[in-house]
């Protein structure tokens, strides 16, 4: 099987001692590329570093994750359009809306999740988008943007069948990860009807380990109990979820 984690912050310092085993363990279990969304200036160059460290695999995004957004919010997007400018990168992300851990800064976050998707647009590039607990403000936000160009993936999809298929009808994919196997996840019944082919695989390593690793880090070789539960989850084999959600993630990152 050939497989993508369309999501991973292998660049952190919880995989500094032994990213060498983390890659390879999960090369062996068939995950072939690794995209590395960014997080704000502070952790720029040690995702940077890894994308050269290991050309081809590891592939860097550029982007202000919405828990950044504070105090020097203008100087952060400002260092995103000049790395934007300077080099390629294969999308714009970890970007959006973040509900649950602080409100003070919603206004803000709302101008950068705005100004970043223009960026995408402007730059030809996909978006990856942060919706915890604000999943029905980034579908507004993007259906306000979708002119027929924009692209992207709803990065750890957790809402509702209705909102999954607002999503898909926006022309973005359902980032599916660890959630899904956990036990009281209304995630499996969410997906039911949804098909394969609006969805690609992640982990968001190093967090949201699926069963039966929760509580511990997350990897990108842990993809293969997500994929086992997507395919009971649809009926299919598991092969046939990587042959589709890989198709997928290539359709997205090119």
């Amino acid at each position: 099987m050939q497989i993508i984690d369309t999501h991973c912050h292998l660049y952190g310092n919880s995989f500094l001692s032994d990213i060498d085993a983390v890659i390879a363990r999960a090369e062996t279990e068939g995950v072939e590329k690794f995209y590395l969304p960014a997080i704000d200036s502070e952790t720029h160059q040690a995702m940077i570093d890894l994308e050269t460290r290991f050309p081809g695999k590891c592939i860097a995004m550029m982007g202000l994750h919405p828990c950044s957004v504070q105090e020097d919010y203008q100087k952060e997007l400002a260092i995103v359009e000049e790395w934007l400018a300077k080099r390629p990168f294969t999308a714009v992300g970890e970007i959006g809306l973040d509900y649950y851990w602080d409100r003070s800064w919603d206004a803000q976050q709302a101008e950068a999740f705005h100004r970043q998707i223009e960026l995408a647009l402007h730059y030809k590039l996909p978006i990856v988008i942060h919706s915890r607990e604000s999943m029905e403000e980034c579908i507004a936000i993007v259906r306000e943007h979708q002119k027929g160009a924009l692209g992207g993936i709803f990065h750890c999809f957790t809402g509702t069948a209705d909102q999954a298929q607002r999503i898909i009808d926006a022309g973005l994919y359902l980032g599916i990860g660890g959630v899904l196997t956990y036990k009281k996840s209304p995630l499996p019944e969410a997906l039911a009807g949804i098909p394969l082919e609006a969805m690609v695989l992640e982990t968001d390593a190093p967090y949201l380990p699926p069963v039966p690793f929760r509580g511990k880090r997350n990897e990108s070789s842990y993809l293969k109990y997500i994929i086992e539960k997507l395919a009971e989850v649809k009926g299919v084999s598991k092969e046939e979820v990587a042959k589709i959600t890989t198709a997928n993630a290539q359709k997205i990152f090119g």
